[in-house]
Parts: C-alpha cells; structure tokens; sequence
C-alpha cells in the first residue's frame, strides 16, 4: 500500500507540474482538437472541385457531352474558352485542367478512327493533377464508349463491373485520416510527455530531492507513465467522440473502450520509450532532436499513412518491433471494421510485449542516470 500511495503522490505531482507548462498545455489541447480537424479536411485525397476548362473545337452533340459530364464535387462546371486563352489561364493558375476537342472528332469517331484529344495539366497542384487527369480520361472514354454504342445499336458488354466500397463506401477522406492523426497524436505526445517530465526533473533539480525520499526508481517511473499517459488517454476518448464523431461526422463501427484498451496498452509501450530518450538526452532540444528521428519513422512505416504490404519486406519485418504497427492494425480492425477483442487480442498481447520490454530498458537506464546523481 505504502508503494500504491507512493505512485499515486508523484503521479499527481506530475500533474502540477503539467498545470505549470503553458506550452505543453496548448500543445495537448491542439493536438487533440484542430490537429485532428485540419489533418482529416485540409488535404482532400479525392479529386474535389478542380478547376476545368474546355476548348470545344467541334461544336458536336458528342462534344457537348463530353463537357457536360464534368460536374460537381469532383469538377467546378467547365469553363469553355478560346485556344488563346489556354496558356495565359495555366500560367495565372485559373485553371488546373484544359481539355481541348479537336474540329470533326464526332465524325471522326464514327468512321472508326481514334482521333486524340489534348489534355494540358497545371502539374504544380501536384495531388489534383495526378488524380485528376486519370479522371477526365475514363469520363471522356466513358461518354466516347456510351454514344458509338448508341448510334450503332450494339449490344451492351457482356461483363460489368460493379463496385461496392468496404467500410467507407463514400471513399471519404476524412474518414480515414481522422482517426489516423488520433493514432499518430497519442504516440507523440505519450512519447514527448512522459519524456519532458523527466528532463524537467533533471533541469529544475528536484531529482536531488527525490533521490532523499522513500521512493524507489521504479516507483518515479510509474508514476510518470500513469499519470502523462492518462492525460493522452483523456484526449484521446475526447477527440473520438466529439471531434472525429460529431464534429467530422466520422461512423465508428466498434467498441470505443476496446480501442481506449489498446491505446492504453501503446501508452505503456510509447512513455517507457519517452523516458527511456529522456536519459539518453541531456536537455530539451537534444530530446527534441530524437523525438523527430524516431517519430517519423513511427509514423511513415506503422501502415497508418500507407499500407504496409506497398512496403519493402525488410522494413515491414523491421517495424514489427515497433508498437504504433501493431497498435494502427488493431485500431483500423476495431473501428473501421467492428472488431471484438476474439480478432485483435494478438496485437494486445504483442502490445503488452513490447511495453515490458520497453519498461525494462527504460527502467534500467533510469537506474543508472539516478546512481550519476548519487
């Protein structure tokens, strides 16, 4: 009880001490609120109101169709223009998509030719010119296939193709990036808090004083984990709920304290870690500088930006030891999916793994930072 009592003391010392760092008080609050917002509506990964002009040198019902085809969200309405106004409407950024229809291209696609059509890309807007240009070529396919197939009277094609999207059937962007941002707040944040409540140690010089007291090194390190980790966990229930549910309007499929389990299971794994760079650093912009180089690879490589299956085997082999891989899996199974702890208890458990394994490190490192002291 004495060692239960102990934890529980220094735990909300950490929390004083929280209360006392405006700059870190700010930092949680963003993260969990307009760092999620901005990251799930700010870069749209689906084409979205590109600008499209078109220089309709037909004047033909197949021309007409063509631009009609483009509409909202996907394109602004078409803007039909000159050939003179092409280059200065790509050069002031007017417009992302130019499509130019060629004189006699319905005559020409009824006496069996190929005729081409011209498509010029302001390649500076780099994400709607890479999608965008896949998409102007199936419409117009679409609507060159659709009207041969009407003058001619043909029989439709034997086979057709029909698409149902699983788990985001709208292939909404928000609805992955949102919860995906959560997933990459919580392990910096766990990482950077756990780690800066001991450099502020180190740096306001009350390790001496604890150094004096009855508590043992074990006991200091508990107490950081729980109580840095419950202030992420906290944020973690809050931006599920209100920013990602009701202010993104993002459906969560499965239990939402199955998902606060595995997070607690990454927070263990992802604070012993903050501590553990916390002895290894000898100040805070040294912390700083080890944060960023085991953050991104946390982020970039643990399949919550890109799947891990597009990645070289190596790497995925590699960042089988890190605890965001395991902790991306079990969350995108729980709340995309609806998954019970009968599918995800694997990646509980290797969670818990690599927490001990962490926990001892750290523990053993911060062992030896407080006998410097001593």
């Amino acid at each position: 009880m004495r060692k239960i009592s102990n934890i529980y003391r220094l735990g909300v010392k950490e929390f004083w001490s929280l209360l006392r760092d405006p700059v870190l008080q700010v930092l949680i609050v963003y993260s969990f609120t307009g760092s999620i917002y901005v990251a799930a509506t700010g870069m749209p990964g689906t084409l979205n109101n590109a600008a499209i002009a078109i220089v309709d040198e037909d004047q033909s019902v197949l021309s007409t169709r063509i631009i009609a085809s483009f509409h909202p969200p996907h394109f602004m309405p078409p803007e039909e223009i000159s050939l003179d106004e092409v280059d200065p409407g790509l050069d002031m950024g007017t417009y992302t998509f130019v499509l130019n229809i060629p004189p006699y291209f319905q005559r020409d696609v009824l006496a069996g030719d190929a005729p081409a059509l011209q498509l010029l890309v302001d390649a500076t807007r780099i994400s709607q010119a890479f999608s965008g240009s896949g998409a102007i070529q199936q419409t117009v396919l679409g609507q060159v296939n659709e009207f041969v197939q009407g003058r001619a009277g043909s029989a439709p094609a034997p086979v057709a193709l029909a698409l149902r999207a699983r788990f985001n059937p709208v292939l909404e962007v928000e609805w992955f990036a949102s919860v995906m941002e959560i997933i990459n707040r919580v392990t910096m944040l766990s990482i950077l808090l756990a780690g800066a409540a001991l450099i502020r140690e180190r740096e306001h010089g009350t390790v001496e004083h604890l150094l004096v007291m009855p508590v043992t090194p074990g006991e200091i390190m508990v107490a950081k984990i729980w109580s840095m980790g419950l202030v992420v966990l906290v944020g973690t229930a809050f931006a599920l709920t209100f920013i990602v549910r009701m202010m993104l309007g993002v459906p969560i499929e499965g239990s939402v304290a199955l998902f606060l389990f595995c997070a607690t299971l990454h927070l263990f794994a992802t604070t012993s870690m903050g501590i553990f760079m916390a002895t290894v650093a000898r100040s805070m912009p040294e912390f700083g500088i080890l944060l960023i180089l085991t953050i991104l690879p946390l982020r970039m490589l643990s399949g919550s930006a890109t799947p891990r299956e597009s990645m070289p085997e190596f790497v995925q082999n590699i960042m089988l030891a890190a605890p965001t891989t395991h902790f991306v899996s079990a969350a995108q199974a729980i709340l995309y999916r609806g998954a019970g702890f009968d599918v995800v208890w694997p990646q509980c458990l290797v969670l818990m793994t690599i927490g001990m394994v962490f926990f001892i490190i750290a523990l053993t490192r911060f062992r030896k930072t407080i006998e410097t002291f001593a």
